[in-house]
């Protein structure tokens, strides 16, 4: 008669368990901790590469020098004017275009096979996801700050408080967050990180420039005028110089955070869905 079997040995009939077989689900405590641990890896990655730190640095410096320097005379008379006029708008113009490193960095990731590496480990399947959008809250906060700086060594001055600062701040950053799902989107169905940024730059640049960022809508045509007017892009900026410079708040916040809310709702599900298809 043989004994029983001796450890580590598998008993017929029954299945065997690999060492640290992943569990069935993963907590959302769990899964949250995971994706600030990948967030922080794709901040951490403009440390070895700080050239991905110029990408979105350099371009709005030169814009708001250029438009400044070049168009502030000529639009309003006065370069001072303008700069305060145009600053506000410049912010939200620069967190639309900061977005799109979500797409790229996702598409990159997607198509150089990290996300199937990270599949093999035992981490909930949306911490990746999870962790590519919150790090570029991170992204956001710093383009917001330097574009901010520049415009304070320029000359640009906050007219109302600090309170209103915070939430010029903290709209830019739930618009970033909802506009975020967009790239996601476009990043998840492009074939590679050059096609995100021609998509963007060719979807981006209109709905931009036909807005308020630049010059006040009543300069415009009047069929131009009324299709600026519901621009979320121009209700953004509204809101942003009534926050930071004085004015109307209430409408244009709200306005803003019903676009917000809308384009989430719509492109969140497109987007994970798209996702859960790709890995």
């Amino acid at each position: 008669m043989s004994g029983p079997p001796a450890p580590g040995t598998a008993v017929p009939g029954t299945p065997a368990s690999a060492p640290g077989e992943l569990a069935a689900r993963v907590g959302l405590a769990t899964g949250i901790r995971q994706s600030m641990t990948l967030a922080w890896r794709t901040v951490v990655q403009v440390r070895h590469n700080p050239w991905e730190l110029s990408d979105f640095s350099i371009q709005p410096i030169m814009f708001v020098l250029l438009f400044t320097y070049v168009f502030g005379g000529a639009i309003m008379g006065s370069v001072n004017d303008y700069l305060t006029f145009m600053l506000p708008g410049m912010l939200v113009m620069n967190m639309l275009f900061v977005t799109l490193y979500v797409g790229q960095g996702l598409n990159t990731d997607l198509t150089k096979g990290v996300f199937d590496r990270l599949r093999s480990l035992p981490i909930a399947r949306w911490a990746p996801l999870a962790g590519r959008i919150a790090a570029d809250q991170v992204k956001q906060l710093w383009s917001i700050v330097l574009v901010l700086g520049v415009g304070m060594i320029l000359g640009f001055r906050i007219g109302t408080d600090l309170l209103g600062l915070l939430a010029a701040f903290a709209l830019l950053l739930v618009f970033a967050l909802a506009f975020s799902w967009v790239a996601v989107l476009v990043g998840v169905l492009a074939k590679d990180a050059e096609r995100v940024q021609i998509f963007g730059f060719t979807a981006l640049f209109p709905v931009t420039f036909v807005s308020n960022v630049f010059v006040p809508a009543e300069t415009m045509p009047g069929w131009l005028e009324a299709f600026v007017d519901v621009n979320p892009v121009s209700l953004l900026a509204d809101a942003c110089r009534g926050l930071m410079l004085g004015g109307p708040v209430a409408a244009p916040v709200i306005q803003s955070l019903l676009w917000a809310g809308a384009i989430a709702a719509v492109f969140a599900p497109l987007s994970v869905r798209a996702f859960k298809r790709k890995v």
